[in-house]
């Protein structure tokens, strides 16, 4: 038999090869095989019927908090992931430079899912996450944040950085600025969480390109909505000059009204995430397919959510070569989904519910070949 596992009979949306018709997906040795129309069934050891569901690249989520049992927020990445169909699951800044060697041992090494890692510009980093962690600028090392991610570049992405006076005090865009400091020495990008408290403008400025803004859509003050209901031109700029927007979910940074004021504006981020962590996995974030969901019912297509939860975040992390796609001879990274109709409530996190009459459902994943 010249295959391990074939999918058969479902629909592959994969956006980065533009493909969205009836196929066939063989898999062998961890990679994928083959993508045709008819593959016999008895060319693979097993073989799934697939029928009416949609064959899509593995979910790659950049924001989430993964780092349990050290870390405030910390849930564990395998209970959520393989039963919703990310294969990719990015710590968002939870570790510092001092706690990192912990998360590789204790959870990116025996996890199943592929975790990966922002590293935090502060050296408390998430570890007690009601206290700000860059009220004092003395708490950020930009050497050593730079050393740690050359140090580890098969599991790290770049600096987080939290841009909000809750988290930097009266320190404004300091923070940032030590973050880009660090992330240039080791050639990374930034993710910047934005906030109340510190001017959106002002931390726009410095941001480059390929840096990432999470929380695009929070409606606590200082987003990209101003008092006029307009997408504030920072906005425009940094997205003409290639800053990456991220929706971060989470527990108080995503409202319905900021993103719906300004997708009717055209500006739509270019990250679907979800900011996962032990405050809202219950709700009301849940997973990524129901974040996912929430958007289909703002008015964008499947072709749309899955472009923002595949390619779209691996290119955000730069790990396109490898990710976000089904690409013959490339890591196994597949999820199944179902798009049930019926009448749901979706929720964003200042109590605004939204009901939708469709919902992407997780069927399997398959995370590097493995079911």
């Amino acid at each position: 038999m010249k295959y391990d596992i074939l999918l058969k009979g479902g629909t592959v949306i994969d956006p980065a090869q533009q493909l969205h018709h009836q196929r066939d997906v063989a898999i062998a040795k961890g990679k994928v095989a083959a993508i045709e129309r008819d593959i016999p069934a008895n060319r693979a050891k097993q073989t799934v019927f697939v029928t009416e569901k949609f064959v899509t690249p593995g979910l790659v989520d950049i924001h989430a908090h993964v780092y349990a049992g050290v870390t405030t927020w910390g849930i564990k990445a395998d209970p959520v992931c393989t039963t919703t169909g990310v294969t990719t699951i990015v710590d968002a800044g939870s570790s510092s430079w001092v706690t990192f060697p912990g998360l590789r041992e204790y959870v990116v090494q025996p996890a199943r899912t592929r975790v990966l890692s922002y590293i935090h510009i502060s050296g408390i980093g998430l570890v007690y996450g009601p206290v700000g962690e860059m009220h004092e600028l003395e708490y950020a090392n930009p050497g050593e944040v730079a050393e740690t991610l050359m140090r580890n570049p098969d599991i790290t992405i770049g600096v987080k950085v939290r841009q909000g006076a809750e988290q930097v005090g009266g320190n404004g865009v300091e923070p940032l600025k030590l973050a880009i400091e660090a992330a240039e020495l080791a050639n990374t990008p930034v993710m910047c969480h934005i906030g109340a408290g510190v001017p959106l403008p002002d931390v726009l400025k410095l941001m480059r390109p390929g840096d990432v803004i999470t929380h695009c859509f929070q409606g606590r003050g200082d987003s990209i909505i101003d008092d006029k209901g307009r997408v504030i031109p920072e906005a425009w700029s940094a997205r003409n000059d290639g800053v990456i927007f991220d929706v971060g979910h989470g527990m108080g940074s995503f409202s319905y009204e900021v993103a719906q004021r300004a997708m009717e504006q055209g500006f739509i981020s270019d990250v679907i995430s979800t900011d996962l962590h032990t405050g809202n996995i219950n709700g009301p974030v849940y997973d990524l397919p129901t974040t996912l969901s929430k958007f289909l019912h703002l008015g964008l297509s499947l072709d749309e959510v899955l472009a923002k939860s595949t390619i779209a975040a691996a290119k955000a992390i730069r790990r396109e070569a490898e990710l976000g796609h089904l690409k013959i001879g490339t890591v196994a990274d597949v999820a199944v989904f179902d798009c049930i109709s019926g009448e749901f409530e979706f929720r964003d996190t200042h109590g605004t519910v939204l009901i939708g009459n469709q919902k992407l459902q997780p069927y399997l994943t398959i995370r590097g070949g493995e079911l």
